[in-house]
């Protein structure tokens, strides 16, 4: 059986929505899903338990898909079965969200879990690499993919957001922990004819935390008057595909999921 470790945000409906047979949807308590109902929401403090509720279920497989916010750990409210944990979670606590992230599946690959990438359950939210759509990118756009390449392995160094704009190779914005739609809400006038750019950070498990675009990407780009978007190949999901393709298409904006480097 399946369990999603659903967070926030449109991906963990998406990956419900194609799962094949019966699953379980789990989920923090500080970050519920908002789009799905859980079937058991836990804290982190009580990870061990989780993991007991899982097996006893039948759960041998497990997603983790959707936005979360890092949460505190209170020592006070740790139960038993989690207590030999504690020193891996406070270590994923302390590094970066990827560090974090490849600590949770260790520790659930550790418990016997097999950890599915969210693409792995629904390939088509990885793109091909190609131009989708009938606008298509020029110069500006692949210098701006060659600056945005340099700003997405600084970023990951710092552990920052996996999205920035760039105009004539300039970073007008870069992504912070609001998130991409945010980042794009407060664009101002300079960032007219930019050129959104999105990737996952060099070398990061790709079982968990793969950059997103969906359909309010798209209108946050246009209400931008960017040019188009670059994302990359194999790195960047698409949710509903088809509605972003049509909407970027009817203003004109272009969508290139572009190789890394090239």
């Amino acid at each position: 059986m399946l369990a999603l470790i659903a967070g926030r945000g449109a991906l963990p409906a998406a990956v419900a929505e194609a799962a094949s047979g019966s699953f379980l949807v789990c989920g923090l308590e500080q970050c519920p899903p908002d789009h799905l109902k859980a079937d058991h929401l836990f804290r982190l403090e009580r990870l061990g338990g989780l993991l007991v509720w899982l097996k006893a279920r039948g759960v041998t497989q497990v997603c983790l898909c959707g936005a979360v916010t890092r949460p505190d750990l209170s020592l006070t409210r740790l139960d038993f079965r989690t207590l030999p944990l504690v020193p891996r979670i406070l270590r994923a606590l302390r590094h970066g969200d990827d560090g974090a992230l490849r600590i949770v599946i260790n520790i659930l690959e550790g418990a016997g879990f097999t950890v599915l990438a969210a693409h792995e359950l629904v390939p088509d939210l990885l793109p091909d690499a190609g131009v989708p759509t009938v606008s298509q990118p020029g110069d500006a756009a692949v210098q701006a993919a060659s600056v945005g390449d340099g700003v997405s392995d600084d970023q990951a160094r710092r552990d920052l957001g996996q999205a920035c704009v760039v105009q004539a190779s300039q970073i007008i914005a870069r992504e912070g922990q609001d998130g991409t739609d945010a980042m794009l809400r407060g664009l101002g006038p300079e960032a007219h004819g930019g050129v959104l750019y999105k990737a996952s950070k060099p070398g990061q498990d790709r079982r968990a935390d793969l950059p997103v675009i969906g359909i309010g990407t798209a209108e946050g780009a246009i209400a931008a008057s960017l040019a188009g978007i670059v994302i990359e190949a194999g790195g960047v999901m698409v949710l509903d595909r088809v509605r972003v393709i049509e909407r970027l298409n009817a203003a004109g904006l272009f969508l290139w999921v572009r190789e890394r480097g090239t």
